[in-house]
């Protein structure tokens, strides 16, 4: 992605000073409205995201009452029931927390946020409203805040490129176990694939920032794919194109946690009359957009992650907050049991693949032909749950992807526009020459 232009410093762009006295403004009945139904959409859509962690993780205690009540339900309900048909095909479960899905969901909620902002702070105003308190200080700060957005943006979409080619080795060590009959050369090459894979999974942020451990780790695979993909220089070049090398957009000094950090300092709740005014969406807004990269930086591998923060505050006493903060707790839990174990990151994905990928190496090292039964309905279990984590990686990796970039873009185009509200401020104060 393109980088964004450096656009100088926006308060040199408002010509009323920033100490000079200027009344607060207030809302109208119609603006008051806007922003009530504004909160109330922010609450409501953060709401669902927990929502669908909340379903999911009462799931086995579900499971574990309807077995203990299975007796009762088998008496009052007869196995031709209307009824009983209907919960069948009843309607799939929701994403789980944290997962491809749920992330694809979390950034339509941001668009979504982000596109009923944008009307409710620049559509049909008066620009002179840009150069009063609050929002003479506020815009500045949001405009700079977004610039980081953008480098997150970039920052994920290449964690993103990361994730498949992790999907890649998986799926060399899938083929190799799917080979019938399975000898000591299928599960040698599918235990080299897997170990490459859990080598690079737990590569140290740190380590890949500074010495270029991604480079070498994906040389490594580069290699490797050629040894197992037999002889041939089609063959050559198809596995040199699907392991081509992958280079960070940001300098070897940058870091993911630092930026967060940054994003949320002097994220402060607005107080008195501004706590009802345009300083409240803006607010809104900032909190959002933070909530958003710091959990995409906690899910999918960035350059150096450590001492990312746990949490960054939020008022409690705001309504619509309350999701955000749920699930801010919950992620943040889960980060810290990350540090502790080293994990790649907490895409639910990666996690489980993570899990999968050690039991196959284990079970690699200690293969004996022919296999034990138990053995057999061992592997074909492992087989058939990295097969599953490979295929939504396949469908989910490529969309997800695709709407950072929507993100990126649209945070430029909004930026674009309040800084097109900016300049017009500036023309209407320059002094006419006569």
């Amino acid at each position: 992605m393109p980088a964004t232009d450096n656009q100088g410093s926006f308060l040199n762009r408002i010509s009323i000073r920033r100490n000079q006295f200027a009344p607060i403004e207030t809302c109208n009945d119609q603006e008051q409205e806007n922003l009530e139904l504004f909160q109330r959409h922010v609450a409501d859509r953060f709401a669902d995201l927990l929502y669908i962690h909340s379903t999911t993780t009462t799931a086995a205690v579900t499971n574990s009452n309807s077995n203990d009540h299975s007796s009762a339900a088998a008496a009052a309900t007869t196995t031709d029931s209307p009824s009983a048909t209907h919960e069948t095909h009843g309607p799939p479960p929701p994403p789980q927390l944290l997962s491809i899905s749920w992330f694809r969901n979390l950034l339509d909620t941001y668009l979504c946020c982000e596109a009923e902002f944008k009307a409710v702070l620049v559509s049909g105003r008066d620009p002179s409203q840009f150069s009063r308190p609050p929002l003479d200080r506020l815009i500045p700060d949001f405009l700079e805040r977004s610039i980081k957005a953008l480098d997150i943006c970039n920052a994920v979409t290449h964690g993103v490129d990361l994730v498949q080619h992790w999907q890649k080795l998986a799926q060399i060590a899938l083929m190799a176990l799917r080979q019938t009959p399975l000898g000591e050369g299928q599960v040698r090459r599918a235990g080299k694939a897997l170990n490459t894979l859990l080598t690079s999974m737990v590569f140290d942020d740190k380590e890949n920032a500074n010495n270029n451990f991604h480079g070498r780790w994906t040389e490594r695979t580069r290699s490797f794919g050629r040894r197992v993909g037999g002889g041939g220089g089609n063959n050559k070049d198809r596995t040199a194109g699907n392991f081509r090398s992958l280079s960070w957009s940001v300098a070897k000094s940058w870091s993911a946690s630092k930026q967060i950090q940054n994003m949320s300092a002097n994220l402060a709740a607005p107080r008195g009359g501004e706590s009802t005014g345009l300083a409240l969406p803006v607010y809104i807004m900032n909190t959002i957009v933070v909530f958003v990269m710091w959990a995409l930086v906690a899910a999918i591998p960035c350059q150096e992650r450590n001492g990312l923060a746990t949490h960054f505050q939020v008022p409690r006493n705001l309504n619509w907050a309350q999701p955000i903060i749920g699930l801010q707790e919950k992620i943040g839990e889960d980060w810290k049991k990350k540090e502790k174990k080293g994990t790649a990151g907490l895409l639910e994905e990666l996690q489980r693949m993570e899990k999968v990928a050690h039991s196959l190496v284990e079970f690699a090292d200690t293969f004996v032909f022919p296999m034990e039964e138990e053995k057999e309905a061992e592997l074909a279990a492992l087989v058939a749950e990295l097969a599953e984590i490979c295929k939504k990686m396949e469908e989910g990796l490529g969309p997800l992807q695709q709407q950072v970039r929507e993100v990126f873009h649209r945070i430029v185009r909004s930026r674009a526009e309040i800084i097109d509200v900016l300049d017009q401020i500036t023309k209407m104060s320059a002094p006419v020459p006569y």
